[in-house]
């Protein structure tokens, strides 16, 4: 499996609500970015690989590019889409063809010609020739020759793929092989059913109520900033996926967004935002429940344990703001009574409790999901299940038999 931290870096940029995500979208070949008329929906960086023109490479989607305090949301957004930016091979610059160029795009043009990088310019929502006098101004911009395009009707599209491919840092090209895998006998000479689980990193979903400390904890585990965090709840509104490395081999992580009872999910971009953190958690191998510890068991941590359950995952309790928690022996032993009433089918769950703001405890965490891994991860044969049951059932039946000789003796 290619590690993407060697890929070419690819990363789209531009004012909010000129087609980012759908893009994104358009050149990973799936829906993994939401997409809303709604501007402003990207907040984080989302990531994902693509294999365009037998170049795969790394694309990134950013936050529309916005003038705004540091120290406000939109400054913390722009602050992370320009940290892509400076990590890029290439830079796609989106307009909005039926816009036209704006007094923002013109901005942003500029401080991008300072960045030193490769940028590619793209006049998006150019469907057929109606923006044609647009796309034309786009020159004034000082990137280029624009490439006209529809993400949306994927007009373009084949053209953007040979374009971004001939731009890139001089690399192998790929060909994608299909492969067939033989299915393993077990020494009884029976055939086992096929893993269809694909190899590749450990996959881990960070999953809990909103303001629980999720994306916190996510940059903590990496080591910087990459997720957009403050006090305003419900920060995060798409999975994030990121890979790292612990001392045992990789791990695919994904933040996702504070999963809500279902009465308060109201709008359809929330709705979006839960079925994907929902969609993360069902890819997941092992989910880490994350709590705020100072507040306790809530109903809704029920219940998302209980969709972890019903999935089949692996599970590890994380309760964070440890630090926070004054009296501990106290908090500890009222979350461990809650979930063995509450939870009977998830008795023995690992509990692992840090502070993922001062970093205190985050160090036990990712050897407890390795632990957990291991055992959900355990595989029994069809032949040691059958041998299993024939034990057990000639002891039931041996058992049974005894009692009733017993009793017809009496």
């Amino acid at each position: 499996m290619t590690d993407s931290s060697f890929l070419p870096l690819v990363v789209i940029a531009g004012r909010p609500n000129v087609g980012k995500s759908t893009l994104f979208n358009r050149l990973v070949g799936r829906r993994q970015a939401i997409v809303s008329d709604m501007p402003g929906v990207t907040r984080d960086r989302k990531e994902g690989e693509a294999l365009l023109r037998g170049r795969r490479v790394r694309l990134i989607d950013t936050a529309g590019l916005e003038e705004a305090a540091p120290d406000t949301l939109y400054g913390r957004m722009r602050a992370s889409s320009e940290s892509a930016v400076a990590q890029a091979d290439l830079v796609l610059f989106c307009i909005d063809a039926r816009a036209g160029v704006t007094p923002a795009d013109k901005h942003f043009a500029a401080w991008l010609r300072k960045q030193n990088k490769p940028v590619l310019l793209l006049a998006n929502k150019a469907e057929g020739s109606a923006a044609t006098s647009e796309v034309l101004e786009s020159y004034s911009l000082g990137l280029g020759a624009p490439l006209a395009l529809s993400a949306e009707h994927g007009e373009g599209i084949a053209h953007l793929m040979g374009e971004i491919a001939d731009r890139l840092p001089e690399g192998e090209r790929v060909r994608v092989k299909s492969r067939s895998r033989s299915k393993p006998s077990d020494e009884d000479g029976e055939t086992e059913e096929e893993d269809e689980r694909p190899a590749g990193p450990l996959r881990l979903a960070i999953v809990g109520r909103p303001n629980a400390g999720k994306s916190t904890l996510l940059n903590c585990l990496l080591g910087e900033e990459r997720m957009i965090t403050g006090p305003e709840p419900g920060l995060t509104r798409d999975s994030i996926s990121v890979a790292l490395h612990d001392e045992v081999g990789p791990i695919q992580l994904v933040d996702t967004a504070g999963l809500r009872r279902k009465a308060r999910i109201e709008k359809d971009l929330e709705r979006m935002s839960v079925s994907a953190s929902i969609e993360a958690l069902k890819m997941a191998e092992v989910v880490v429940l994350t709590l705020d510890a100072t507040l306790g068991v809530h109903e809704q941590d029920l219940q998302i344990a209980r969709l972890i359950e019903r999935e089949g995952r692996a599970c590890v309790l994380a309760l964070n703001k440890w630090d926070a928690v004054e009296d501990r022996a106290v908090t500890r032993q009222a979350i461990a009574d809650r979930i063995e009433t509450s939870l009977a089918q998830m008795r023995g769950i690992p509990v692992v409790t840090f502070s993922a703001l001062t970093g205190a405890g985050v160090n036990k965490l990712l050897p407890a999901v390795r632990r957990a891994h291991e055992v959900w991860n355990s595989r029994v044969t069809t032949g040691e299940l059958n041998r299993w049951f024939e034990a057990h059932w000639s002891g039931i039946s041996r058992h049974w038999s005894m009692g009733v000789g017993s009793s017809c003796a009496t």
